[in-house]
């Protein structure tokens, strides 16, 4: 079979990863890269460090408004599906890049493929959400990571689509956690210059627009991590390195190193060696959770219930007061709760979508 997989952040390059050396083995597949993660350290590196194959296609697509962005993407994909006529197009998650490729999709009537399927915040202001929900219902085949999703297929009449094969995130994460040690990690600092990052530390990561586009909100969570027993390390996305550094310098902060952005390698070993990780990424919160490490989520919605049993995780709005109240209500991780897969989740995914073809 051709398959088509379209990726485009940072999240899609990591399931990518895994699931692409297991493809290879049996099927041909064309990789096209949106280009909405551009910045090396967001994207290249990726390819780089978990020896992801060159994308086929680079439409270097990034920018403008979320419709904008969308429509740019949906004419330049067609383009290429009507080129490469595939058997299936396989997309991951919930970003812009998979929207533009499932309806484009859709309407040459091409399967697609859903990895991650049946996730719902029920928030529908956040993007992501919206994302989703076009997603599953226009695609053949919703392969869900964890039982909630499937639940959340049942709702919307979608189960007889649907499939539970785990995480990919899980595979990744366990496949390439190891593989770096904290003393071979140099951050490359915002404000120029390098540092080694500190014996005990906490991780931050902070990129949702939710969080970001205010000074205010962005202050009262620096706010939060000046308060911590140990230096934070908040590796910065490039859209937001401006205003970091203007409320970094207004609030005279002692306590957050600014720095650029790591790679998976480099962040999945500083998740797993952490004291406590603060973060609004989807993916993060999970690679928490695999690594047994407390977490708080800066979001005002759940993306993951399975992290959230015992206070393993927990929400917390962009105040400073509201953050530590939080923090202090979190529990250990118990080692014996896997409720994202075996581990084996790539293998499901192909074998999944190899029947699906028959």
């Amino acid at each position: 079979m051709k398959i088509l997989t379209v990726v485009g952040a940072r999240p899609q390059f990591i399931k990518a990863a895994v699931v692409s050396h297991v493809l290879r083995k049996k099927h041909q597949e064309v990789l096209v890269h949106t280009g909405q993660h551009f910045d090396y350290n967001m994207s290249q590196q990726f390819f780089d460090e978990l020896s992801i194959p060159a994308p086929d296609y680079n439409l270097g697509i990034s920018g403008g408004s979320h419709g904008e962005m969308t429509g740019r993407m949906l004419i330049e994909l067609e383009k290429v599906l009507q080129k490469e006529q595939p058997d299936w197009v396989l997309l991951y998650g919930d970003t812009n890049s998979t929207l533009a490729a499932a309806l484009a999709a859709a309407k040459l009537h091409i399967p697609i493929c859903h990895v991650e399927a049946g996730t719902r915040t029920h928030c529908r202001t956040n993007p992501e959400e919206i994302n989703r929900i076009c997603t599953d219902h226009v695609s053949s085949l919703l392969l869900g990571c964890t039982d909630s999703a499937m639940d959340e297929m049942k709702c919307e009449g979608l189960a007889d689509r649907g499939l539970l094969v785990g995480d990919p995130m899980y595979d990744a994460f366990l496949e390439y956690s190891g593989k770096r040690e904290v003393t071979d990690i140099e951050l490359q600092l915002l404000n120029g210059g390098t540092a080694e990052i500190p014996e005990k530390y906490c991780y931050l990561t902070c990129h949702r627009e939710e969080n970001t586009n205010r000074d205010e909100d962005l202050q009262e969570i620096f706010k939060a991590m000046e308060q911590l027993e140990f230096p934070v390390i908040y590796p910065v996305h490039p859209r937001n390195q401006a205003r970091a550094l203007r409320v970094a310098r207004k609030m005279l902060l002692t306590h957050v190193i600014l720095a650029k952005p790591v790679g998976y390698l480099e962040s999945a070993c500083m998740v797993k060696n952490a004291q406590l990780v603060i973060t609004d990424s989807g993916g993060l919160q999970r690679e928490a959770f695999f690594a047994g490490k407390k977490c708080v989520t800066l979001l005002d919605f759940v993306v993951w219930p399975e992290t959230m049993v015992g206070n393993r995780n927990v929400l917390a709005r962009p105040k400073a007061e509201d953050i530590l109240e939080k923090i202090a209500i979190l529990q250990e991780v118990s080692a014996d709760y896997h409720p994202f897969g075996d581990g084996h989740a790539a293998d499901k995914i192909v074998q999944a979508i190899e029947a699906a073809g028959k």
